[in-house]
């Protein structure tokens, strides 16, 4: 009896990450800074859930803009993000809250699109 408890708990829990699952696509990104195009170009688009996700540079071993390998729009609520970069090297920076406006996310300071 415990071996079936312990057999439905791990396999819930393995459903459990599997419809968490990231998969990637290739999008058309577009990243600018203070007013400035820095990314636009194809990227890689990858959805980590509840609206979330990150895109790199198509050559991942390439930073994305600047020093920065990936680009993170975590979704806190309906229409806001918090976006954050990784810097060459595992350090994170942080963009700030970003408003979703189509397929963009706006900053104080900066826009992140992907189509």
């Amino acid at each position: 009896m415990k071996f079936s408890k312990i057999l439905i708990i791990a396999a819930s829990t393995i459903l459990g990450f599997s419809s968490q699952t990231v998969f990637a696509k290739t999008a058309s990104c577009e990243i600018i800074e203070q007013g400035k195009t820095t990314f636009k170009n194809k990227c890689n688009f990858e959805v980590f859930g509840g609206g979330s996700f990150y895109l790199t540079n198509l050559d991942t071993n390439k930073p994305l803009v600047r020093n920065v390998m990936d680009v993170t729009v975590h979704v806190v609520e309906t229409g806001f993000a918090e976006v954050t970069g990784s810097l060459k090297g595992g350090n994170n920076s942080r963009w700030g809250k970003a408003k979703r406006s189509g397929a963009c996310w706006v900053g104080s300071d900066f826009k992140v699109c992907a189509r």
